[in-house]
């Protein structure tokens, strides 16, 4: 059977890296918020940052008080910034979906695209013979996560087609992203993401919970 899909754009943060284990470590052993969260325990992160609907997932600018102030904080310690490990089976999928056929690429909003790149770089290294990495500015385009235009420009640049081409990505609003443009979302959970909302937009969207069962659905698709 012939494939449908032939593009991938990756999501990094939340799907192929652990962002909520890099967020933890961060407000355990930052010296600003070291001394409020020493005790945190990793099924609490929920309360510390209350997760929004927009979102479905963890964010530090969700915090009641500090969210801006500590989502600045991250991005300038690289200490804790570059702590996100891999998922399991990252490099491993990313391979084999290569020598299918696939063309695949990162979609990554940040703070500074040269930094950004040079870390997605180096944590995936073993894959960037073949892995687009791709970032985009926050704030450099108009809409709030910045993925419309960026999908639009990347479907433009490497001539792709909208309606062979998959974003996997764990933020809600960037599942809105996707299908605004056209390109066919696919929901990423893990354990303290939300459901997507009980809406007609999303009453096609799948839901996997890691690589393989991602690599499942689209061979079945």
């Amino acid at each position: 059977m012939k494939q449908k899909f032939k593009n991938i754009f990756w999501d990094v943060d939340g799907v192929l890296a652990d962002l909520n284990f890099a967020y933890f470590n961060f407000l355990k052993n930052h010296p600003k918020y070291r001394d409020t969260y020493q005790n945190l325990k990793w099924e609490d992160l929920p309360t510390v940052l209350p997760i929004a609907e927009k979102y479905g997932a963890l964010e530090l600018k969700t915090h009641p008080t500090c969210g801006i102030q500590m989502d600045k904080d991250f991005c300038a310690s690289p200490e804790f910034f570059e702590n996100r490990p891999l998922y399991k089976d990252v490099i491993e999928t990313l391979k084999e979906l290569h020598q299918k056929g696939y063309k695949q690429f990162t979609m990554s909003a940040t703070f500074n695209v040269e930094v950004k790149k040079k870390f997605l770089n180096k944590l995936l290294a073993d894959v960037t013979d073949f892995l687009t990495i791709e970032c985009v500015e926050h704030k450099a385009f108009m809409h709030d996560s910045a993925k419309v235009d960026q999908l639009k420009y990347c479907l433009e640049k490497y001539n792709l087609q909208k309606e062979e081409t998959v974003l996997v990505d764990d933020r809600i609003y960037n599942i809105d992203a996707a299908l605004t443009v056209g390109i066919f979302p696919v929901r990423m959970r893990c354990e303290f993401t939300t459901p997507l909302p009980q809406l007609p937009q999303y009453k096609n969207v799948p839901e996997v919970h890691n690589m393989i069962e991602f690599k499942n659905w689209l061979e079945q698709n």
